[in-house]
């Protein structure tokens, strides 16, 4: 089949823009006997290609944007399996961190081990408003049966829809993939179940010949039904670009742009999943929601398949970023859940990871150490003791200085204003020769918190003989 032109030539109102408009274009499947690859975009023995065709779409940003977590679900297929008490203590800080509104719309679960399926049956017995708990199925019945009974009001359903999937993955053309989908679609809307398409690997698809066509006939099931479906546009391999201009599939405006136009999905069905193998994962997600899509799908410290995905973390950052505010999320428990992923689970978070890792406001230059001392804000990014509660740190190295000496004093021993020790003071320069020494002597490592606390102990005296009193 090819594109057809309808000869409906109605104008109406655009509710978003409140100008009429006229779109005489219908997409319908293109059931092509060979798979579309763009050879030209992935070569696969080459880096893939940036295609400008220079169209731009109109920037959307819905009034309410949410993100959503898929932690339990996404966040473990990459790591060593949460218990099931972990999951459930996770999910009660999601919780709080998403605050009373919700800003933590939904969290999905596995359904396939025990352990999952009791997870999430301990944490709907909480009874939260938010996370919303959902679950993900692929798309077969013995999937759907495993999710049909479970009490949940909404489940993601894997659609693959690019045709390295369709064609090289599961055999099929996309007419025979199409009415695979729609089943499994139906079966969930005759049992009241609100289905979350899963448009696996969509920057990569056909979007004209087969992800148009195919969320076009979602929106006619919904309509007929009376039950919201909502797409998840799945940026599986992470190769979404933000820039304006850019050609489909890779266009991340393009795509959300594209579902709402063309196939009539409002913001609040919309959701966009994406990775991070090109560095792009967090401005990818940005872009999506300031181009119409309602929902962002996270996972906690950015945990996932190989380069891993969105962090959750990173996106309630952007979003008091571009609303000017958190809507009610407490951001202080971001930390809390860093620290119980890490002591918990046994997790290896790199410590430069943003917001979370335990050198991200931690300075050893003794010239950074030494604007710290003049005002924190000269070489901290925000106030993170108030809003992450993690105050600026600094560690003591070869090259920490005299200041950064000072700086770790004053941070470890909570001394400011008067009370704080400046670089000039004797005790400093004794503990700096002593620094100095060390390292002179051939050390590598860094000076630990324990060693310097042994230092500090012999100077006591003098320091409280001078006005500093080390607790």
């Amino acid at each position: 089949m090819t594109n057809q032109r309808s000869k409906a030539t109605e104008l109406s109102i655009n509710p978003n823009t409140n100008l009429l408009e006229q779109d005489p274009y219908s997409y319908q499947l293109q059931d092509v006997s060979e798979p579309e690859l763009f050879r030209l975009i992935y070569p696969y023995t080459e880096v893939p290609k940036i295609p400008f065709n220079y169209r731009r779409v109109p920037m959307n940003m819905p009034e309410d944007i949410f993100i959503t977590d898929t932690s339990f679900r996404d966040g473990q297929q990459s790591r060593t399996p949460y218990t099931t008490k972990q999951m459930v203590d996770i999910y009660k800080m999601l919780h709080r961190l998403g605050g009373k509104k919700g800003m933590i719309r939904q969290t999905e679960f596995f359904v396939y081990s025990k352990k999952d399926r009791d997870a999430l049956q301990e944490c709907m017995s909480l009874d939260y408003e938010f996370p919303e708990i959902t679950t993900w199925i692929r798309a077969s019945k013995q999937d759907f049966e495993l999710a049909k009974d479970l009490g949940i009001k909404e489940t993601g359903v894997l659609v693959s829809c690019s045709d390295y999937h369709i064609f090289k993955k599961m055999g099929l053309t996309r007419a025979q993939a199409l009415d695979k989908y729609l089943g499994i679609v139906k079966e969930c809307l005759s049992h009241g179940l609100r289905p979350r398409c899963h448009f696996e690997d969509i920057t990569r698809a056909d979007f004209y010949g087969f992800v148009i066509p195919f969320a076009s006939e979602l929106k006619k099931l919904s309509d007929e039904s009376g039950i919201p479906i909502k797409i998840r546009a799945c940026d599986t391999m992470g190769y979404g670009i933000p820039y304006p201009g850019v050609a489909l599939p890779r266009s991340v405006s393009g795509i959300i742009y594209g579902l709402q136009h063309y196939a009539g999905f409002t913001s609040d069905m919309l959701e966009w999943h994406g990775h991070n193998d090109f560095y792009k994962g967090v401005v990818n997600a940005s872009t999506a929601w300031m181009y119409g899509c309602g929902a962002v799908n996270c996972s906690l410290l950015g945990i996932g398949e190989r380069t891993g995905n969105v962090p959750v973390e990173a996106m309630v950052m952007e979003y008091a970023s571009l609303k000017g505010h958190f809507n009610g999320m407490d951001p202080r428990v971001i930390t809390e859940i860093a620290d119980y992923i890490v002591n918990e689970t046994g997790y290896d978070l790199p410590p430069m990871t943003p917001f979370v890792g335990s050198h991200f406001n931690l300075t050893r230059a003794g010239i950074h150490a030494d604007g710290l001392l003049k005002d924190e804000e000269i070489y901290n990014i925000f106030d993170t003791d108030k809003i992450l509660n993690r105050p600026a740190a600094v560690s003591v190295t070869n090259t920490s200085g005299l200041a950064g000496i000072a700086c770790w004093i004053n941070r470890w021993y909570k001394l400011n204003g008067d009370a704080a020790i400046d670089k000039k003071h004797p005790v400093v320069a004794k503990i700096k020769e002593w620094v100095d020494a060390e390292y002179a002597a051939g050390r590598i490592t860094l000076i630990s918190d324990e060693e310097l606390e042994e230092q500090i102990g012999k100077y006591k005296e003098e320091l409280l003989s001078s006005g500093i009193k080390i607790d």
